[in-house]
């Protein structure tokens, strides 16, 4: 038990999810193995929230992912190199670009999620139905309390 926290085994609880996040980090590496385009999870990252905002601006973009304009923008010519990203002008400003996932984008994406998803059910078929019903539980409990830290909203999927 941790002394100084209020919460009994918080220590404990931390490094378990921790542990966990590591299992699922092989088993994400191996979904975007199968991918057909190589990207860095930064990439991954800006592709899932197109998904979400389809025809979003530069400056929200940056806004949502945290980060530098040049970086964001420097992410974006990269995925537009690739086929997976589109820039268009927009039809409100002149000055002002939106942002599109591509059709190859979105099979990318898609690919990726099945992969990722395929790994999982293999793993979640593996466990006991009153094991599975109970993480589920447990997972819809730790989404709604991330969600506001990470500044995606409640339906995202994530990375």
């Amino acid at each position: 038990m941790d002394p100084v926290s209020p919460f009994p085994g918080r220590a404990e609880h931390a490094a378990t999810a921790s542990s966990v996040v590591e299992l699922l980090e092989v088993l994400w590496g191996r979904g975007r193995d199968l991918a057909t385009a190589p990207v860095s999870v930064s990439q991954l990252r800006l592709l899932y929230v197109l998904a979400e905002n389809e025809g979003i601006n530069l400056r929200t973009l940056t806004d949502t992912l945290a980060s530098l304009p040049s970086s964001v923008s420097r992410l974006c010519d990269r995925l537009e190199a690739i086929g997976l990203v589109r820039r268009t002008a927009s039809a409100t400003s002149r000055r002002e670009l939106q942002l599109h996932l591509t059709p190859a984008g979105r099979d990318f994406l898609a690919q990726l999620r099945s992969a990722r998803e395929q790994a999982l059910a293999e793993v979640l078929d593996a466990m006991p139905a009153a094991d599975r019903r109970a993480l589920m539980t447990g997972l819809t409990a730790f989404r709604r309390a991330a969600t506001p830290q990470t500044g995606e909203t409640s339906t995202a999927r994530s990375a």
